[in-house]
């Protein structure tokens, strides 16, 4: 995911995230280009996670360079072209406390009844640069899946953070924030993307 608002969180810079509950994302990837909207693994549910080895381990280093090396605050496996449900994150809650973590075979939850309340704030993806529009998304979230070993882990967050948790979720599940906004505001969005064309090329940000 891509935000306007959000300082980068670079692998470069000595201020990394405030939290990694699971440990730090892996370093040592290669950058690679960014896989866009329209193209078919985007556009569909996506494997689970079955073998936690040294592959997964590699595949996710590249995730987390490839984020960092766009500006990003999350960015799942299809969006570098790989049909497997894992995502990273590095994103601020409300309060601007940086979480940061792997989650594989992703399930989102969000509060129901008198408990929810939507937040329509800017969106924007790294599947389709340079873009905003506002969507409304509940303002709390829990994604529950498993870490790079195997082993179960839990993030929740306001603010960034739960709008991050969805989004990179609905990557694993074939959703792009574009189906879940209206004609007019999905108009908004390809005016602005299709004016920025010229400054991400097809193999941003390698």
């Amino acid at each position: 995911m891509s935000d306007a608002a959000a300082a980068p969180a670079s692998a470069e810079t000595p201020d990394g995230p405030d939290e990694t509950p699971y440990g730090a994302l892996p370093t040592g990837g290669t950058v690679r280009p960014i896989t866009r909207w329209g193209t078919p693994v985007m556009h569909a549910p996506q494997r689970r996670v079955t073998a936690f080895d040294d592959d997964l381990r590699a595949l996710v280093a590249d995730m987390t360079a490839t984020m960092y090396a766009a500006d990003g605050v999350g960015l799942a496996a299809c969006q570098i072209g790989v049909d497997l449900a894992v995502f990273v994150f590095d994103c601020p809650d409300a309060s601007g406390r940086r979480v940061a973590g792997v989650v594989c075979n992703p399930d989102v939850t969000t509060p129901e009844g008198s408990e929810r309340r939507l937040d329509d704030s800017e969106e924007g993806c790294l599947s389709y640069p340079g873009a905003f529009v506002d969507c409304a998304r509940p303002d709390r979230a829990t994604v529950v899946g498993v870490g790079l070993d195997g082993t179960p882990v839990r993030f929740e967050g306001d603010g960034l953070l739960a709008r991050c948790l969805q989004h990179e979720t609905d990557h694993t599940l074939g959703t792009v924030f574009g189906d879940r906004i209206g004609t007019k505001a999905r108009k908004k969005l390809a005016k602005q993307h299709d004016k920025a064309a010229e400054d991400y090329p097809l193999d941003w940000p390698a």
